[in-house]
């Protein structure tokens, strides 16, 4: 099978390759815009994947990229939670006008499913209960939150008009190996790699605020089973199913790494939803218990990767 990575060589989209590279029927590529980034997939030197360089943009030669290609995954985003409001106009063309100009270009090269990674953390807003249903209404309070129910309503109109399958995973908050650690996303995985190396830690707010972590070879393992699957629905929330607080996190951290945190306190963020966790029974009763590895567990893997990549 020929799959398409888009956006590939970060976290979720390494991660997900090599996952991919082990079926030898699989042929992978990804694209991404950055030479530098591919430098650890070329590394492997794996028969069954190819790297190509692009700008991700609407100006890219779509027809080219998806030439062959049986399964897209749309894993690309130019912005992140905490500072998508800042641009919001410039951020929607780069986002959704690009998924749009993406789906046209799907649907004449005959891509069979495109799957597009959304966000469980910022679609629903701060106004609903958790856990947090695939029905529960969608008011986000973000212009990234926006930008991925746009691009969920146009593969939901790209189905209706053309036939065009596809699977949306509204992902909660994955940490793990190959994250970059540098406090832009992950909390868990920044936590720790500042603990390891001694660094303070800053935390937005008093630590109160609560999310769904996941250990991202869960996230892998589930967003694989939804992609591979039959079932009646196209979307699916994917977490741990429980909220953690940022508190919980950081006493988690210090006793896996038996390490005093040096943690700095700011002044809370209005993007920041004060409660947001996942309810994934949708997800079970189609494809099995998830079985998430607990955080104590997840860390303590984090570590050992940023140890030995990062030679801490």
């Amino acid at each position: 099978m020929n799959i398409l990575l888009l956006g590939g060589a970060g976290f979720i989209g390494t991660n997900l390759a090599l996952e991919l590279t082990k079926k030898k029927e699989n042929h992978i590529t990804i694209v991404d815009r950055d030479k530098s980034f591919f430098s650890f997939m070329e590394s492997k030197r794996l028969s069954n994947v190819r790297c190509v360089q692009a700008s991700l943009s609407e100006q890219d030669d779509f027809d080219a990229l998806l030439d062959g290609q049986d399964i897209v995954y749309h894993l690309v985003s130019t912005t992140v939670p905490t500072t998508s409001n800042l641009h919001i106009a410039e951020e929607l063309r780069c986002n959704v006008v690009y998924s749009a100009v993406l789906l046209e270009a799907c649907v004449r090269k005959g891509v069979q499913k495109v799957v597009f990674l959304s966000s469980g953390g910022t679609v629903y807003g701060r106004e609903s209960t958790c856990p947090l249903a695939e029905n529960t209404p969608t008011n986000p309070i973000t212009s990234y939150g926006v930008q991925k129910l746009g691009i969920e309503k146009l593969l939901y109109l790209y189905h209706y008009m053309y036939g065009l399958d596809y699977r949306i995973i509204r992902l909660a908050n994955p940490y793990g190996p190959f994250q970059r650690p540098n406090g832009v996303l992950g909390a868990v995985t920044t936590f720790t790699y500042k603990a390891l190396k001694d660094e303070e830690i800053a935390v937005y707010g008093d630590g109160s605020v609560v999310r769904d972590f996941i250990y991202i070879d869960d996230a892998i393992r589930g967003i694989l089973k939804i992609v591979g699957g039959e079932s009646e629905h196209r979307t699916f929330n994917l977490g741990s199913g429980y909220g953690t607080s940022i508190r919980s996190i950081l006493e988690t951290v210090g006793k896996v790494l038996d390490k005093f945190l040096r943690v700095k306190y700011l002044e809370g963020r209005k993007v920041d939803v004060p409660v947001n966790y996942l309810d994934i029974r949708l997800y079970e009763e189609t494809f099995g218990k998830l079985n998430p590895i607990g955080l104590e567990e997840g860390i303590r893997k984090t570590a050992d990767f940023l140890q030995t990549f990062y030679s801490i």
